[in-house]
């Protein structure tokens, strides 16, 4: 198969022959790491817009076993459907000598890594944790940072020579877990509060001070906010599990769990108002909308 569309960055890096992976999740992440390679993917129940999506970033839709004729399984689901993805492999995967590496790549705590690399003991696959850092590549910006542990034999080396930027950590296995959920405790977490602080004032009648009052005093702040919080209307629902996962990793015993779990309830009704009413998403728009005021 000829090497996807040649006006994307990534696929220019390599001119040979490229490595077939298996990616399972075929959302904005999935498809955009797809670009580059040979990319076989299973699509069986999958919507149709992410049908479109994987076919445009010229993914290959195969046959759930067919998977296991990659050199790499990769996974890129939501995090509550993470546990679900290791099962087939590990289905597809039994009996096989050689089977290929399975890279959970979601944002999940250690103890669901842990939890997921169960699923394949007394198999032959090796299974290794990665997460995800930074947005889909786009042209014109530097693509997330995919970080690794558990990875002695460097199984994941393929995934650089296709230009993606890995980093291997020394950490066990569960260590880039970790690492994801320390780094969307501190990202994702601020654009939960920056969003549940921005519906509250626009409640009590506070909104425009609040906005004069960031913009002046708190300017980088506002910024973030504006741009993030719109980027995350369509993002909400992933969000959920995620701030549940981030809860579950630092345990019942850190009083900032039962922050994340609150951060969770707010993306759940972020995520039901995008798709239905968008009261809130109107409320949040009027507020970023509004233009700085000079004192």
């Amino acid at each position: 198969m000829a090497i996807g569309n040649s006006s994307n960055p990534m696929t220019s890096l390599i001119e040979v022959h490229m490595p077939d992976f298996a990616i399972i999740g075929s959302g904005a992440m999935g498809s955009a790491v797809a670009n580059g390679a040979t990319v076989l993917t299973y699509l069986e129940g999958r919507s149709e817009q992410t049908i479109a999506r994987a076919k445009a970033a010229g993914m290959v839709p195969v046959g759930r076993q067919e998977l296991t004729k990659a050199e790499l399984i990769l996974s890129i689901v939501p995090p509550a459907e993470a546990i679900k993805v290791a099962e087939l492999v590990a289905d597809i995967s039994s009996g096989m000598q050689a089977p290929p590496p399975f890279i959970d790549l979601n944002a999940i705590a250690p103890k669901t890594m842990r939890a997921l690399a169960a699923r394949f003991e007394g198999s032959s696959v090796e299974v290794l944790d990665g997460a995800i850092i930074g947005g889909p590549p786009v042209p014109g910006k530097s693509g997330p940072t995919i970080y690794i542990s558990g990875d002695i034999a460097e199984r994941s080396r393929p995934l650089e020579d296709c230009g993606l930027r890995i980093r291997r950590l020394d950490g066990p296995l569960g260590a880039a877990s970790a690492l994801k959920m320390c780094y969307a405790g501190i990202n994702k977490g601020f654009v939960g509060l920056g969003t549940a602080m921005l519906l509250a004032a626009s409640r009590s009648g506070a909104a425009e001070s609040l906005k004069a009052e960031l913009s002046e005093s708190l300017p980088d702040v506002d910024r973030k906010l504006s741009r993030s919080i719109p980027d995350m209307y369509p993002k909400a629902y992933r969000w959920v599990a995620e701030m549940q996962e981030i809860a579950d990793f630092l345990g019942e015993e850190d009083p900032a769990a039962t922050v994340f779990r609150g951060m969770a309830d707010v993306f759940a009704g972020m995520a039901s108002d995008v798709e239905g009413s968008r009261v809130l998403v109107g409320q949040l728009d009027e507020i970023i909308a509004r233009p700085d005021i000079d004192r």
